[in-house]
């Protein structure tokens, strides 16, 4: 009888286990899980392969310049025993993105498919500096920095295979006023207008990104938080950290460097690559600033804006799908001791030196790079934290009135002259709300919060 009975206990703990581990890669109806895949090998339309993501159960397909997507038959290969639903070969209408199920048995996944068309012009650059291309207006947007000559500039012009440009890229240009540039690609033709700027006023702040270009932005708050800025200064310039890499972009004449990241948790490892961070160190040194809000706050390590190993030592955050709704409060700062900073002007506020930033019943991902004090890093409390960073830890969670608890907004270096950078750096500092199952988010009516703290860091960071 004992040795049954230890038999039919290892039955059980492997059959267990087996379950415990499809469930992390695939969804089961209910029933006994079989050893079988449900992951699509291949997907084609028009012959042209789609970039299949199995990690995050997406799949992209970019077809040439001018091709409808309205009615496609992709071409899809999935394992022996398994259907697919769309099934192979059904006409289908891509104008949005489509769910494909997989089942093998009692297992099945789905795939969220996009296919689009290639755009003409993929980038657009002049002295290094990227333009905004709107390809639904036909227009192309870029702001340069003050004192640019704008009558003999060569932009740089990246476009779609199959697809000519005319003026070509590298002819010199007269940008005083707006350019047409025909695009074309056989009998399909259209029209953009370019405008080159220089800043009318404002401070010049360059928004540093990971895509080539700011249109080529995937986060949503990434992509929130860059509208806001080049919709509030003129003086704002997109560079990516290939460009800085190359040194193709030039930092000569910008006033401040504001990173928002917020796509992942671990910094790229581009932006890590000494070829970068010694440029941005040399501008750093040279008199520039630098403001790093989400989980770019990290970034203070590499450029030793901090001691090795002092930077944020509590990274954390969901992604999509995941997220939840906190009904029960709003989430905000306590800047107790330093309401008359610069950087908290004319927040609004619940109490002298509390603000909310996030209304409650908002869909949150909680994207937070802070420092935890008490029981991480040796710090103990605030002050130990200002000793060992050569910060001033300006904000902390709405519940910390001594701010020996967090460390949300921070300065660096401490005190008042020669500020090089500023950092925003907890989950509430959310620029776009996320939908839920499909229905848009509840406003969140603090907004204007965020936005605001954000315009006092840029401008305390140029006047100090």
């Amino acid at each position: 009888m004992k040795t049954i009975f230890k038999k039919t206990y290892v039955i059980i703990i492997l059959l267990i286990s087996a379950a415990f581990t499809w469930s992390c890669d695939s969804q089961m109806e209910d029933g006994l899980v079989t050893d079988v895949s449900v992951n699509i090998s291949s997907f084609r339309v028009n012959n042209v392969s789609g970039e299949i993501d199995h990690k995050n159960d997406k799949i992209i397909v970019t077809l040439p310049y001018g091709t409808s997507v309205k009615a496609l038959s992709p071409i899809i290969e999935i394992p022996q025993g398994s259907v697919i639903s769309p099934a192979s070969g059904t006409v289908i209408d891509f104008s949005q993105p489509v769910k494909f199920r997989v089942k093998n048995g009692n297992i099945y996944k789905d795939y969220q498919v996009t296919v689009q068309a290639q755009v003409p012009i993929i980038s657009f650059k002049i002295n290094g500096l990227s333009a905004t291309i709107n390809h639904s207006s036909k227009t192309i947007l870029l702001t340069m920095p003050e004192g640019t000559n704008l009558t003999a500039l060569q932009p740089i012009i990246e476009t779609g295979n199959g697809v000519s440009i005319n003026p070509v890229s590298g002819t010199t240009i007269n940008f005083t006023s707006p350019v047409p540039f025909t695009v074309s690609n056989g009998s399909l033709m259209e029209v953009y207008t370019a405008k080159v700027t220089t800043p009318v006023s404002g401070p010049s702040v360059l928004f540093l990104g990971t895509a080539t270009t700011r249109t080529g932005l995937t986060n949503p708050d990434e992509i929130a938080a860059s509208d806001w800025l080049f919709g509030k200064y003129s003086g704002a310039v997109y560079v990516s950290i290939a460009d800085v890499a190359s040194g193709a972009a030039n930092l000569t004449g910008i006033d401040v460097i504001w990173w928002h990241f917020d796509s992942a948790t671990a910094l790229p490892g581009d932006a890590l690559n000494t070829n970068v961070t010694s440029k941005i160190k040399t501008y750093l040194n040279g008199g520039g600033n630098i403001l790093l809000t989400s989980f770019a706050a990290q970034y203070v390590d590499a450029l030793g804006i901090v001691p090795a190993g002092k930077g944020p030592n509590n990274v954390f955050g969901d992604f999509l799908p995941n997220g939840f709704i906190d009904t029960g409060s709003d989430w905000g700062i306590s800047f107790k001791g330093n309401e008359n900073h610069p950087v908290f002007d004319g927040l609004q506020t619940y109490e002298a030196g509390k603000a909310n930033l996030l209304e409650k019943g908002t869909f949150r991902l909680n994207h937070t790079a802070w420092w935890f004090l008490p029981d991480w890093g040796g710090y103990v409390n605030g002050a130990g934290w200002r000793n060992q960073t050569g910060g001033n830890n300006l904000a902390s969670e709405a519940w910390d009135n001594t701010l020996d608890g967090r460390v949300a907004i921070a300065e660096f270096p401490g005190g008042t002259a020669n500020k090089k950078c500023m950092v925003i750096c907890m989950g509430a500092y959310d620029w776009y709300n996320e939908t839920v199952n499909g229905n848009p988010s509840q406003p969140n009516s603090f907004q204007d919060n965020i936005k605001k703290m954000t315009e006092n860091s840029l401008n305390y960071l140029v006047t100090n």
